[in-house]
């Protein structure tokens, strides 16, 4: 460690007032779903200073402060952040993320924690709020701040925010982690959970082999998605259908992927051959290793894919039962659907096939949709459980929220890369995320809003890793001041 956070902002940082309150946060627990003392901390704030405020029914706090003299001609501007942070630990640490604060210090260049999660994200965000609604020397035009709830679980605070509430024409989103990027728009996205019932049947005489796919690099599936990796999950099914093809298959029980947001890295199959197709079977597994390597070349570099013998299963699936989920699998659409033409490199729509899991009685599958297009998204969900129900499953489409589609003719954005300019002397990237972003869900109850996303440099959020560095906090907070005092007029 070098030096404790606490105590060094005022004569060490810059800006102080973000810092001090930055280290306040941090003294104040609050992970995901035990944000009560930060919101308390936001409202006693708040009264302090003898600032509008509320607290909705989802939990977000609200606060307003007027223009500043010569400023009223300006567009009203929302600056918002979420108020919980990830609980993350390393195995050896012994903390409470309930009670315990957490011990931030400086590291060279950085700010971080000692064997937790930082809070950075989104710590900065509601700090550089809370910093503006403070100082009263800065010019600005009519701003509000919003503080949303439990963003890191399920953006419970953006889903439950009402319209009516907010009147800015603008909202800078303060929840992005690269200084000298600026994020014009994210995908939305949909769940598709899907259940196969069925009555396990004996296992047939033969031998039992497992078929794994391992050694896909996977990734998050918004994010590398693009990257056209293997899913694990229908390369094991493209090839249980090559199998059942050839000779008499049944299919014991299957594994695939882990989490929704995942590109599946690995999956295994149990099957049962006839003994005298074991050899067939086994060189079949490997001709397709070998396609499936020639596939992804220049992709992926380790894939595995193999039959071993194992032990011989009690029960299998049906045959009709597991011809259906074959086919469903191999016919569901997987990876990208299609390219944003509002912004070249950017992914529009895609699904990934997260989870294919047998447990005896029935096989439970999910699938993660993105998009920045409402109506694609939907059509492409509407696609997936046709699929399924063609197959016999019970399928749910649930968890939908809205993208955020780039306007490359923002206002804000105009107004924002001439504050870059002007400061720095040159300009920032320009960018969209085929991920989730608050903003997409608030742009539903305020389809008007002019919307940007932007932040410090923040490396391994989520992780006990996780580190802001200190000179990119004070060019986001130069940046953001510059353009609350050059916000686009009425």
């Amino acid at each position: 460690m070098d030096k404790n956070l606490a105590g060094f902002y005022n004569h060490y940082f810059k800006p102080a007032l973000v810092w001090k309150h930055f280290a306040e946060i941090c003294n104040i627990p609050h992970p995901s779903g035990s944000e009560d003392k930060i919101r308390q901390y936001l409202v006693d704030f708040a009264v302090a200073q003898g600032i509008e405020h509320k607290v909705d029914e989802a939990g977000n706090v609200y606060m307003a402060k007027p223009a500043t003299p010569g400023y009223e001609d300006r567009k009203g501007i929302v600056i918002q952040a979420h108020m919980d942070m990830v609980p993350q630990k390393n195995n050896d640490k012994e903390f409470d993320f309930i009670n315990d604060p957490i011990e931030a210090y400086i590291d060279g260049e950085w700010v971080t924690a000692n064997g937790t999660t930082l809070g950075a994200d989104n710590g900065i965000g509601v700090a550089a709020i809370l910093a503006v609604m403070e100082d009263d020397s800065i010019e600005h035009g009519p701003i509000e701040g919003l503080i949303t709830a439990t963003e890191e679980t399920g953006m419970d605070g953006a889903f439950g925010l009402k319209g009516g509430l907010l009147k800015g024409e603008i909202l800078l989103n303060l929840d992005s982690e690269t200084e000298g990027e600026l994020y014009v728009g994210c995908a939305g996205g949909m769940d598709a959970n899907v259940t196969l019932p069925y009555e396990a049947v004996a296992a047939p005489e033969g031998k039992a082999l497992c078929i794994s796919v391992k050694g896909c690099k996977g990734g998050h599936s918004g994010i590398q998605i693009i990257c056209q990796r293997a899913n694990a999950n229908k390369l094991l099914f493209r090839l249980l259908r090559l199998i059942a093809k050839e000779c008499d298959m049944a299919l014991c029980s299957v594994d695939g992927g882990g989490l929704r947001n995942a590109i599946p890295r690995e999956a295994t199959a149990t099957i049962i051959v006839p003994a005298d197709a074991e050899a067939q079977v086994v060189a079949m597994v490997e001709a397709f290793e070998k396609t499936v390597i020639a596939e992804f070349t220049d992709i992926e570099d380790s894939i595995s894919i193999k039959a071993e013998a194992t032990t011989a299963p009690v029960e299998a699936m049906p045959k009709c039962a597991a011809e259906r989920l074959m086919a469903a699998v191999v016919a569901c659409p997987d990876g990208v659907a299609k390219m944003s033409v509002a912004m070249e490199g950017l992914v529009q729509t895609s699904n990934n096939l997260a989870r294919v899991v047998s447990d005896g009685k029935q096989v439970k599958m999910q699938s993660l949709m993105r998009s920045s297009s409402r109506s694609e998204k939907e059509a492409l969900g509407d696609s997936i459980k046709a699929v399924f129900e063609l197959a016999g499953a019970e399928v749910e489409l649930s968890g939908s929220y809205d993208g955020w589609n780039p306007n490359m003719k923002s206002p804000i954005l105009k107004a924002m890369l001439e504050s870059y300019e002007a400061l720095y002397g040159k300009s920032p990237a320009v960018m969209a995320i085929h991920a989730g972003l608050e903003c997409g869900i608030i742009g539903t109850n305020y389809p008007e809003m002019d919307m940007i996303s932007f932040g410090p440099t923040i490396c391994y959020p989520h992780s006990p890793d996780e580190k802001v560095e200190i000179a990119s906090v004070e060019k986001f907070y130069d940046f953001l001041l510059h353009t609350l005092k050059n916000a686009p007029k009425k």
